[in-house]
């Protein structure tokens, strides 16, 4: 069912409303990755002092070779552990845009949702980020214990905080948080699975960059699949005729 969820999500890309948002997304997570590597290179430079050194790619002075293609290359491998913060930053943006551009298409028969606000969602994101690097620092040293399941620690860990709040934004367009929670607890071991399944490509390097955009409109499936509403007594229109 998850991955019909998906596949729905897919046959939605050549849709010109849906194609929008996901190029919007795609080109602002290629530069929030790039402010994070750039980011992380200063952080490096200023702690050691001195030019840094990598490995393969050799010295890199931080901003003057930042576009280098050897650079380049580094980041792209870099991106298997910056894209899930990254990933979260971007879904409370674009969320609500996805979500009603799915809706339009495949439940025309509910009413506009209500959204959950900017500031709610940035409030969202921002704790959902301090919990996801605590997490992750507690998967880490997890990881170093228990070296062969590593991929099992760190897919289990994001997968589970990635569903949750991708699943918690999608609910809390329509429902309270209160509502949302119960949902959550009702379905976890499916909203835990998606989540793993979206963690998987997100550490693909390239193939990551959709997957910010296409994993909100696959919640946004799994969530109605769930969660069924009953038809509104008004039908709003749809633009999709």
């Amino acid at each position: 069912m998850i991955f019909h969820d998906f596949s729905r999500a897919l046959s939605q890309m050549f849709d010109p409303r849906f194609r929008r948002v996901l190029f919007l997304g795609l080109g602002l997570t290629f530069v929030l990755l790039l402010g994070a590597y750039a980011g992380l290179l200063l952080l490096v430079e200023w702690l050691t002092g001195d030019v840094v050194v990598l490995p393969i790619v050799g010295e890199v002075t931080w901003f003057g070779d930042l576009l280098s293609w050897g650079s380049l290359l580094f980041m792209i491998v870099l991106s298997f552990f910056l894209m899930i913060p990254v990933a979260s930053i971007i879904t409370s943006m674009f969320l609500d845009d996805v979500a009603s551009a799915v809706e339009d298409q495949f439940y025309p028969h509910l009413p506009t949702a209500a959204g959950m606000g900017f500031f709610d969602g940035l409030k969202e994101t921002v704790n959902f980020l301090g919990v996801l690097i605590a997490a992750n620092i507690g998967a880490l040293i997890l990881c170093i214990f228990f070296a062969p399941f590593t991929p099992f620690i760190l897919y289990g860990t994001n997968g589970y905080l990635l569903g949750r709040e991708y699943f918690t934004l999608v609910a809390r367009r329509r429902h309270s948080d209160a509502e949302a929670r119960v949902f959550r607890r009702q379905h976890r071991m499916q909203i835990w699975m998606a989540g793993v399944l979206m963690a998987v490509p997100l550490t693909i390097p390239i193939m990551n960059l959709f997957i910010p955009i296409l994993g909100a409109a696959t919640f946004t499936h799994l969530f109605h699949r769930l969660v069924p509403e009953p038809p509104s007594a008004t039908p709003r229109a749809s633009t999709y005729g």
